[in-house]
């Protein structure tokens, strides 16, 4: 079987949410393949050269770049598959919403989430309508329709009822070799002091968009604060859009100096920050996953989060909820973690730890390729 995949967004040097879910999964696939009996290989197509974290070619794997810009998937993408038969692909997949269509193969492709149909207010119109059509496309050109979380697998069904035979979840998962309770409190400090946080922190980590309700955060943070003086929050992402009124609501609560802006963090530091915070705090209106939750209660830090979509899915009784529509909800579970006994935060802290250890790589791997093999066979 010769599996083509859209290797993009995978193949960027800032890596989130998307984009590591689309590294890991060519990682997994091209391991699965390496140590399969059956004679399988992928071909993952890329608009430039592939990066050097990535799996080297071999006779498992081989990377097919075809050099392009805006509209890729239309104007190189599709004619390519279209016309170069010698490639001879089973099937086709992608980890985003992006299918090429007309192609004569079988296709597959990943919905991370539908939120822009629920808060299309919170999208530039551009991006809204592209995603809005585009994935409708998809659903309805392909063979099956790979989703992160059973929330989401609902929502497809919701607005596409048709697409309700066509859908497979695979949850999410973490790097154990990077997230776990093993990582020193030397290197953490070395990180703190690098970003120039001083004391107990919490922290939240995601791109700065409306989704994140970041201003709602804020508007809590400025009530905790008044009972617990010294603790800083830690505002961790690169900015994405709409994000000015965040900062505008920094000035307006009077609250910058208890709020630290680190932009983008790399994957090399964000597990010493996540793993220094008292907490991880992740407030979004809604999340397709919500990996960052995960990769917390991996090395041992409580999370406090949202109670929408697929976040209970994934912390599961190991965190403490809010309603992100009210911030005085948010602020309660805010001081709730900071006024817990220390046994009462282990406790948390050890729930957490027995959460994460349910998700793996190499499960999520073995189930898209099952997914894979059958689209190939239809």
């Amino acid at each position: 079987m010769i599996i083509g995949i859209d290797g993009n967004e995978a193949n960027v040097k800032e890596r989130v949410g998307i984009n590591v879910y689309a590294f890991e999964i060519i990682w997994g696939l091209y391991n699965l393949v390496k140590n399969s009996r059956k004679k399988c290989r992928l071909i993952v197509y890329l608009k430039s050269g592939a990066r050097d974290d990535l799996p080297k070619e071999d006779k498992h794997i081989s990377y097919k770049v075809l050099h392009g810009g805006k509209l890729w998937i239309l104007t190189k993408l599709t004619p390519h598959l279209s016309f170069v038969r010698s490639e001879r692909l089973d099937v086709f997949f992608t980890p985003s919403h992006y299918l090429p269509a007309l192609v004569g193969v079988p296709l597959v492709f990943s919905v991370m989430d539908l939120g822009y149909l629920e808060f299309s207010g919170q999208f530039r119109k551009r991006d809204y309508w592209q995603l809005k059509i585009w994935t409708a496309i998809s659903i309805y050109i392909s063979k099956y329709i790979i989703t992160i979380s059973e929330s989401t697998m609902n929502d497809i069904v919701r607005h596409y009822p048709k697409a309700s035979n066509k859908v497979r979840v695979t949850l999410l998962a973490y790097d154990r070799y990077l997230y776990n309770t093993d990582i020193s409190q030397k290197v953490v400090r070395r990180a703190t002091k690098k970003y120039l946080i001083v004391g107990d922190y919490l922290l939240f980590m995601g791109t700065l968009k409306p989704s994140k309700n970041i201003e709602g955060l804020l508007d809590a943070w400025s009530q905790v604060i008044q009972e617990h003086k010294g603790i800083k929050l830690v505002i961790a992402g690169k900015k994405g859009w709409l994000f000015d009124e965040i900062f505008k609501k920094v000035e307006k609560l009077d609250i910058d100096g208890s709020v630290i802006f680190t932009d983008f963090v790399p994957e090399k530091d964000k597990r010493y920050l996540i793993k220094g915070a008292k907490a991880l705090i992740l407030p979004s209106f809604w999340e397709g996953f919500g990996l960052d939750p995960l990769y917390a209660m991996a090395v041992g830090t409580p999370v406090i989060v949202s109670k929408v979509a697929s976040i209970p899915q994934v912390v599961g009784d190991a965190g403490i909820y809010f309603n992100p529509y009210d911030k005085n909800d948010i602020a309660d579970s805010i001081k709730k973690l900071l006024s817990m006994s220390q046994l009462s935060y282990n406790k948390l802290v050890a729930k957490g730890l027995a959460q994460a250890d349910k998700f793996s790589w190499l499960k999520t791997a073995n189930e898209t390729f099952k997914v894979l093999e059958a689209a190939s066979q239809k």
